[in-house]
């Protein structure tokens, strides 16, 4: 991966009606890297999309994509970029290739060896010749897919691309998505609500919550943060009050979480000592969704 910012989105401020959809909203990715922006459903991730893409205007900030700023130069900005954002939408009477062809004529031509390599790229060559009417919503999906690497963009722009969609076309999206940056360098910006996923291929990861981006983080560092277990504990209040005075924390109910340093049968030693019954004391391992839940229980406190 490339330290070369591929894609700065600084300070992004929006309102809808008065109420604020994104409130100074920042975030860098790199060349090469696979970023995902996580969020509930209005959590502004559609929103940050939609301005990156220059269909909808910050009230304040900027975009760069490829070091061009997407409000000045849009042309050149986006001449770097694919995207599939929202529900892709195709003329249902036509054709696949049909599709393809008057899609492309909008942006600059059309060029029939460009995309024969992408349909069997995207394992469309036995349908692509049949009305997208007649098509799955996975096949819609590669055909959106297709569309999105035409222009051969440096950076793909993934609005819920797997959503919709049955476990094993969200597992051929994944590898392929993960073979496009093994194979061409490809940097990618993935919106998703889908953790699971998201953990599978993202390097990096900014997690939104009301407009407001409250962590970003390596999903490969996850392990590495303070060691996590989970615990059934008597009388809970007790053992809260111990676990705070040694520098650990209560992540939620019956999961905790232990600074480094503290050795974990110590602080159990600590537990019996102070009149708590234990239970169980097992170590897990941190997982997106638990950084998620727990980041946003605390930004509800």
């Amino acid at each position: 991966m490339d330290a070369d910012p591929m894609l700065e989105v600084s300070g992004l401020w929006k309102e809808f009606g008065g109420k604020p959809a994104l409130q100074d909203v920042s975030f860098t990715v790199h060349r090469g890297e696979i970023y995902g922006l996580l969020g509930h459903n209005g959590a502004g991730k559609s929103t940050t999309l939609g301005i990156i893409l220059g269909m909808v205007m910050p009230g304040k900030g900027s975009v760069r994509i490829g070091g061009h700023d997407v409000s000045k130069d849009r042309s050149k900005a986006l001449r770097k970029v694919g995207a599939i954002f929202e529900s892709p939408a195709f003329y249902d009477y036509l054709s696949g290739w049909e599709n393809l062809r008057q899609l492309m004529s909008y942006s600059g031509g059309f060029d029939e060896g460009a995309a024969r390599e992408v349909v069997e790229r995207v394992d469309l060559t036995p349908r692509i010749h049949s009305k997208v009417g007649t098509y799955s919503h996975g096949m819609r999906q590669r055909l959106a897919l297709a569309q999105a690497l035409l222009p051969e963009p440096e950076i793909l722009l993934l609005d819920e691309p797997t959503d919709g969609l049955d476990p094993e076309g969200i597992r051929w999206f994944r590898d392929f998505i993960l073979g496009l940056r093994k194979d061409r360098g490809m940097t990618v910006l993935f919106n998703s609500h889908l953790l699971a996923e998201v953990e599978l291929m993202c390097d990096r990861v900014a997690i939104l919550r009301q407009g407001k981006r409250i962590h970003e983080g390596s999903v490969a560092n996850l392990a590495d943060e303070d060691a996590v277990y989970q615990v059934d504990l008597e009388p809970w209040g007790t053992a809260c009050g111990l676990l705070a005075a040694r520098g650990g924390e209560v992540l939620a109910e019956g999961r905790i979480s232990l600074p480094p340093g503290l050795d974990p049968a110590e602080f159990v030693s600590c537990l019996v000592s102070g009149g708590v019954k234990v239970r169980a004391f097992a170590p897990v391992r941190r997982s997106l969704e638990d950084l998620y839940m727990e980041i946003s229980q605390a930004a509800d406190r």
